[in-house]
């Protein structure tokens, strides 16, 4: 996958983006990044690339023509530009869904703002807004990493265990289910017997029924568009009505 940022701030992808998973990625020849500082395009004497918005208004705009450019320098470069995200705070909201979308994708291009906001028209070289959340930073390269963390970690060869990113929470609609390790006795506290019995049958019923009990406990509103099975519908009452402590 090819990765391309545009931001004022290039520095701050030096670290997330060259460790862990998402450096050994690149390490491994399977994610190509490149950070484009735009103010680099800006045509301002003084390199200024925000203005005060037409109509008046609190803060400052980000100028279309150096994010233009620098697109426009990218696009040259790599033949594309792929899918354009503009991180910004009325864009959809990020999910798992989408981070499996976006690691479909062979080339993606993040633009990172800042100030008040975008001219309007940068908006017409974008693909897709993207979201974190309610809530407001003080710029999109935060978001950014977090969006290309979340995509990376799912392309094929990426994760040591292809079978890692199936379980995580939320592929499957649900929360991932608890895990434990060595030893099986901890200060009294003892891994479920189910875990070690070497029945994978029951281990795989075990695992399934507390994804849904965790889920139920923690994020009920995740079952409104979960299709639950007749043996989950059977659990789920049995939550309910002798209560789910969580385990």
């Amino acid at each position: 996958m090819k990765i391309d940022i545009l931001s004022l701030f290039p520095e701050m992808f030096k670290g997330p983006l060259t460790q862990s998973i998402v450096g050994k990625a690149s390490e491994k020849g399977l994610l190509q990044i490149d950070v484009t500082d735009f103010r680099d395009y800006t045509t301002n004497k003084q390199r200024h690339v925000d203005d005060t918005p037409y109509g008046g208004g609190a803060g400052m705009l980000l100028q279309a023509q150096p994010i233009f450019d620098a697109l426009d320098a990218v696009e040259e470069k790599n033949g594309g530009l792929g899918r354009v995200i503009l991180l910004d705070p009325a864009g959809r909201k990020f999910d798992q869904k989408v981070a499996e979308e976006l690691s479909k994708e062979e080339h993606l291009t993040f633009i990172c703002g800042h100030y008040e906001g975008y001219d309007e028209r940068i908006r017409t070289k974008v693909t897709d807004e993207i979201s974190l959340g309610d809530f407001v930073l003080t710029g999109g390269e935060l978001g950014a990493m977090v969006v290309i963390d979340a995509t990376v970690r799912l392309l094929p060869e990426v994760l040591g265990n292809a079978e890692s990113a199936v379980g995580d929470s939320f592929s499957t609609g649900l929360l991932e289910y608890p895990q434990y390790t060595r030893p099986a006795d901890f200060r009294g506290m003892k891994v479920p017997e189910v875990l070690t019995s070497g029945n994978h049958q029951k281990i795989a019923e075990w695992r399934n029924k507390e994804a849904l009990r965790r889920t139920y406990l923690r994020r009920p509103d995740l079952l409104d568009n979960y299709s639950l099975s007749e043996q989950e519908e059977k659990w789920l009452r049995e939550f309910k009505t002798l209560g789910a402590a969580d385990e």
